[in-house]
């Protein structure tokens, strides 16, 4: 449960009435002759008529294709197996590009690109961006790139990643990146699956003030890649002077290298089969070599859609930002955004650099409308005491004089659960009319089963609802539908389109089905997707007025712990631990002990503090004042730091198995492996 039954925030009349959600429900109206009492009915109807539906999303989002399906859904009571829009034809790169061949929207800013030194800003026009993705797609075909074939990238956050991605898929080939933050090992252990047909690769990039070349880790991937030097593309990065790897062509040099000149009539977008393969991303690989995860074009499509048009509003007059890297689905999510008509802000390094306050800066000189950011990121701001509503004052009149909004309406937050207290810091530093949207799915779905709604109030903690299409119930562990207000796991029992094709180098599906769909096959041998996450529905508040039923993320599965057969998420402990000030952060693993399983809790303290007793009598103090007597953890350890994998997540199954003397599989998976020496033969935890 909740702390409070009052909302945080509600929308306005204007606000829910203006929502493309409105809009979408009203359309249903008139021309299904449906009628929805309220968001529950909506999505009632979506998972349980769901041709109609995501037929209903196909219209509504026009989406262009060249041929439509014979059968919106067949199989569909079988998950995996279920097949959607079968004969269908259509391309991914040409539904993202679609506003560049409207008049309206050819001079508009497509993309701005933004990093840690404000002289490289560039703005693309959707116009420009058409251009250069005709002419990359173009030099790709010259150099055999074909439907099927994979092109890898391993790339920061620039313009030049968006067009490789959508010159790969206005061909059919699969686009896969890791950022340049991965290193060596881990870069070739999702590349050297996948057997890419060109390598995009960056020169080097700047993060906290410093440039980092990645020529010598190019050079390694390409050798271990077994890649000739056409297929090896070097691309410069803003405002640093860096080597060109040996062996690699230029990004200007491959583009001009078919000479020919694109024609007028533009990029000639492939028809293909609605699961077409588009992308691989790939699991974290935090127990072994990661999977490898194949998403169609049509699911990815249609559900982007879904969530960007109408659980988060997003408007051709919008400016959208997510800070991620293009290691994280995010980045993904971010680029269907071009659909929509919006602007797309792309930052490429440290949101602390040089200051805290670097990306709200940027959010008040871009007019950027859609925010979207992590849980963790959120965190370390309210302890660094940034208060971006006063920021915002600030710009108010500078922005306002420019024609620009003046603040941001919308914050998207995922990664990790967004603490009750983040909610409280939100509105009350950042903005007290602001859409907050805590938001959860994942690189195994490129998408969300649980997000905003333009229509519903946000209550603390909460996630406002599950997503249209998407039958999220909360199970226990013999395969039962829970109440309201009990603990679970989170899983879909329907098919939806978003769903992976599969995995890579699967040929009998045994893996896929393995990572989601085993942990129920005795209950519904056809299929439950069993997700991984400690969830629970919220009992709700005031119901007879239209509002549904929110979630509440608690963590992991994997990470639960059980003491006394009581099964705790740790997000329930982080949330009252890193509340108080002498904590930064904090990661709880279960550790065996007298027959039983005891919590130890990790801390990292603030501003060079040392654990003692008085600190740990406070810690337990908190945790058993707001939590139960079984959530006090039984140790309190300091140490410097906690590891964590390469889009920031803390990794407690790697902590786990060091603390039990058990081999962590995959190292470098993590972007500070050195942390785990802290949490090696710790001496405190051998004895009581």
């Amino acid at each position: 449960m909740t702390d409070s039954q009052q909302p945080l925030w509600t929308p306005c009349a204007g606000r829910r009435t203006a929502s493309q959600m409105q809009g979408f429900i009203n359309w249903l109206e008139r021309t299904s002759g449906h009628r929805f009492s309220d968001y529950d009915d909506l999505h009632l109807w979506s998972t349980h008529e769901r041709e109609d539906f995501w037929q209903a999303i196909w219209d509504y989002c026009d989406v262009i294709a060249s041929h439509e399906a014979t059968a919106v859904l067949s199989d569909g009571d079988k998950m995996p197996g279920a097949r959607w829009f079968e004969g269908a034809r259509l391309n991914f790169a040409e539904n993202l590009l679609a506003p560049a061949q409207n008049p309206a929207f050819r001079n508009k800013a497509a993309l701005v690109f933004r990093n840690e030194d404000p002289a490289q800003r560039r703005s693309l026009t959707y116009a420009e961006l058409y251009a250069q993705v005709a002419q990359l797609a173009q030099a790709m075909r010259a150099a055999g790139v074909e439907a099927g074939d994979r092109v890898a990238a391993f790339m920061p956050n620039v313009p030049e990643t968006v067009i490789t991605m959508l010159a790969a898929a206005s061909i059919g080939a699969l686009f896969s990146s890791c950022s340049p933050d991965f290193g060596l090992q881990g870069v070739l252990d999702r590349f050297g699956q996948i057997q890419p047909k060109l390598l995009i690769a960056t020169q080097g990039y700047l993060y906290a003030g410093k440039t980092i070349d990645c020529g010598e880790r190019v050079s390694a991937i390409r050798d271990a890649l077994q890649l000739p030097p056409q297929q090896l593309i070097s691309v410069p990065y803003p405002g640093l002077t860096l080597s060109k790897p040996q062996g690699s062509v230029s990004w200007q040099d491959f583009i001009t290298s078919s000479q020919q000149q694109w024609s007028e009539d533009g990029i000639e977008f492939a028809q293909l089969p609605f699961d077409q393969p588009l992308y691989i991303l790939y699991s974290s690989g935090t127990t072994g070599v990661p999977k490898c995860i194949v998403h169609g074009a049509g699911g990815t499509l249609l559900q982007h859609q879904k969530e960007l048009r109408l659980h988060t509003d997003v408007r051709a007059d919008d400016v959208l930002f997510y800070f991620t890297t293009c290691g994280w689905m995010m980045w993904n999510w971010l680029v269907s955004g071009l659909a929509t008509g919006a602007t797309l802000v792309l930052f490429d390094g440290s949101p602390f650099h040089p200051a805290p306050d670097v990306l709200w800066k940027m959010a008040a000189e871009e007019g950027i409308t859609i925010f979207g950011t992590s849980a963790k990121y959120l965190s370390a701001l309210e302890k660094a005491g940034i208060k971006p509503a006063q920021l915002h004052l600030q710009q108010h009149l500078q922005q306002h004089q420019q024609g620009k909004p003046h603040k941001v309406r919308t914050l998207l937050s995922t990664g990790s659960p967004l603490a009750h207290e983040s909610f409280d810091y939100v509105y009350r530093d950042i903005g007290a009319d602001i859409a907050l949207c805590s938001i959860s799915g994942g690189t195994d779905i490129i998408s969300c089963f649980a997000l905003g709604n333009p229509l519903l109030p946000v209550y603390r903690g909460e996630l406002q609802c599950a997503g249209l299409g998407m039958a999220v119930e909360i199970w226990d562990d013999e395969g039962r539908a829970l109440a309201p207000g009990e603990k679970g796991e989170l899983v879909c029992t329907r098919a939806f389109p978003s769903m992976p094709v599969g995995f890579w180098n699967d040929q009998d599906g045994q893996k896929y089905h393995d990572a989601y769909f085993s942990r129920y096959s005795a209950q519904k041998p056809d299929g439950v997707w069993a997700h991984g996450d400690y969830a629970e529905r919220v009992a709700h508040h005031g119901k007879d007025s239209g509002e549904t039923a929110g979630l509440v993320i608690h963590g992991r599965s994997d990470a639960v712990l059980n003491p006394g057969g009581v099964r705790i998420g740790t997000a329930e402990i982080y949330r009252q631990v890193e509340q108080l000030d002498e904590v930064l952060e904090s990661l709880a693993i279960g550790q065996p002990w007298a027959g039983d399983v005891r919590v130890v809790l990790f801390v990292v303290l603030n501003n060079g503090l040392a654990l003692d007793d008085a600190l740990r009598d406070k810690i337990r103090s908190q945790i058993r004042s707001h939590c139960t007597p079984r959530h006090v953890p039984a140790k309190i350890i300091q140490v410097a730091e906690l590891p964590r994998t390469i889009s920031g997540k803390l990794v407690e199954l790697a902590v786990r198995n060091v603390v039990q003397g058990l081999p962590v599989k995959n190292t470098d998976a993590l972007k500070n492996p050195e942390a785990l020496q802290h949490f090696r033969d710790l001496e405190e935890l051998q004895h009581d």
